[in-house]
């Protein structure tokens, strides 16, 4: 039997290597408020984020996890309110041995696998129910029944540069259309 933790910080030292070890993440109302802020929300309930953490072999682990909740965010419109449920499974791949990135001088390449992690001597669950969280928020969420509208800005007395007239192909098949006629 496999035991449960409820606690954000999983310490390295207590996942037994033969087996893996279940979580449920118990939120408290600091952590909410920090979730809240960090991701911009008008509230957040139900969080819920639980799961396992099973040996993958020569010291990696991977992570799976269900995560839900129900959020409020501000209408990037109206800055009314909206609701959404967010369910949602997620997994992390934790590497004992360094993971390999690309060396081009000043600037490194992310890895082909962006679910894996480097094992550190703990896993903080907290902060992968953030990533995973803010991974599935509305990037702009709306209002039901709101339409974008378009606007164009421009100088008194010039033309708004329209996103057709700054098709770089549109004077020449105008001036073809001009030479067919």
């Amino acid at each position: 039997m496999r035991q449960t933790y409820s606690e954000p910080i999983l310490e390295l030292r207590h996942l037994v290597h033969n087996r893996g070890v279940d979580f449920d993440l118990i939120f408290l109302p600091i952590q909410i408020a920090d979730v809240i802020t960090q991701l911009d929300l008008i509230t957040l309930k139900k969080p819920k984020f639980s799961g396992c953490i099973l040996p993958l072999g020569e010291g990696d682990w991977i992570l799976t996890a269900e995560l839900g909740a129900t959020v409020e965010q501000p209408c990037s419109v109206t800055l009314e309110p909206v609701q959404a449920r967010i369910q949602t499974n997620m997994s992390r791949t934790f590497r004992k041995s360094p993971i390999e990135l690309s060396d081009g001088g000043s600037e490194y390449e992310m890895p082909k696998d962006d679910t894996e992690e480097q094992l550190a001597e703990r896993i903080n669950l907290f902060e992968f129910f953030i990533e995973g969280l803010s991974l599935e928020l509305e990037d702009y969420p709306k209002v039901n029944g709101i339409q974008s509208t378009k606007v164009e800005y421009a100088p008194p007395g010039v033309t708004p540069l329209t996103d057709e007239s700054a098709r770089p192909f549109a004077v020449l098949a105008e001036f073809k259309e001009k030479l067919k006629g």
